[in-house]
């Protein structure tokens, strides 16, 4: 197929590349029984859609932890997953196809991503044992330190002190007890069992955002759709009382030097 790449590659290109034709091709594919028919349609119509929608999904969401040295293979790697799904598109439940297969593309490569990620960091952590296994404990880590203090209930946050800690420790601090802070008093902050739920997987986000390799805006909406069934707008909405109660408590933070009471 790298011959139909290199063919819209050397045209001018328009802006959009999967339209109601590419959809029209795909229902003409799926009804087809002529082998002919389906390999021509694919090669014409399909293909090239497919290459443009996994490119932009890579490069939009930032999809960058993979082990292969080209984006390309990868994207060919999805092509094939996507034509493998095929079959199960059905305009008549609703759904469009530039949509359906976007969705498809995007939960795929969370995954992989994911799963890369944590080989990654698995590797590294090794490495890192290897190189001096006297850091394989944490003890000499002062964010996990206090974090765990308070954790373990052995502290409140108040008690803590800053002494020796960088800026990102500190502001890595402060989100470890805004989460908590919120996380306490869900049932007084969201009233509705939705905009509990919305902030709470917003809250889980940014407790696991050591192990999130892509943390921007769009990936997050994505990672919280993932989690529950919720429309953007009520994922705003929750984010905005959030983001308002972040913001006054941080103020405080960088005037006094102290974790709110």
């Amino acid at each position: 197929m790298d011959h139909i790449i290199a063919k819209h590659k050397a045209k001018k290109q328009k802006r959009q590349y999967f339209t109601k034709d590419t959809e029209n091709a795909i229902v003409k594919y799926n009804n087809s029984t002529c082998e002919k028919e389906r390999s021509d349609l694919y090669q014409t119509y399909i293909h090239w859609p497919y290459y443009k929608l996994t490119e932009n999904i890579i490069h939009t969401f930032k999809f960058y932890n993979t082990d292969v040295e080209d984006l390309e293979d990868l994207q060919h790697e999805i092509i094939t997953f996507l034509l493998s799904k095929i079959h199960l598109f059905d305009p008549s439940k609703g759904a469009k196809a530039y949509s359906y297969f976007g969705t498809i593309v995007k939960r795929y490569l969370i995954v992989y991503n994911e799963k890369n990620y944590k080989k990654l960091i698995k590797n590294s952590s090794i490495e890192k044992t290897q190189d001096n296994s006297s850091d394989a404990d944490n003890s000499n880590n002062p964010v996990l330190n206090h974090r765990n203090m308070v954790y373990e209930e052995e502290y409140e946050w108040g008690d803590l002190t800053f002494e020796g800690l960088s800026e990102k420790d500190r502001l890595s601090l402060f989100i470890d007890y805004f989460v908590t802070y919120c996380s306490k008093r869900l049932d007084t902050l969201f009233i509705k069992p939705e905009d509990k739920k919305v902030a709470d997987c917003i809250l889980e986000l940014f407790r696991k955002r050591d192990k999130i390799d892509v943390f921007n805006k769009k990936a997050l909406y994505i990672y919280i759709r993932e989690m529950i069934d919720v429309k953007t707008p009520n994922i705003t909405k929750n984010a905005k009382v959030l983001y308002s109660i972040f913001q006054e408590k941080y103020l405080y933070f960088l005037d006094t030097g102290e974790f709110p009471q």
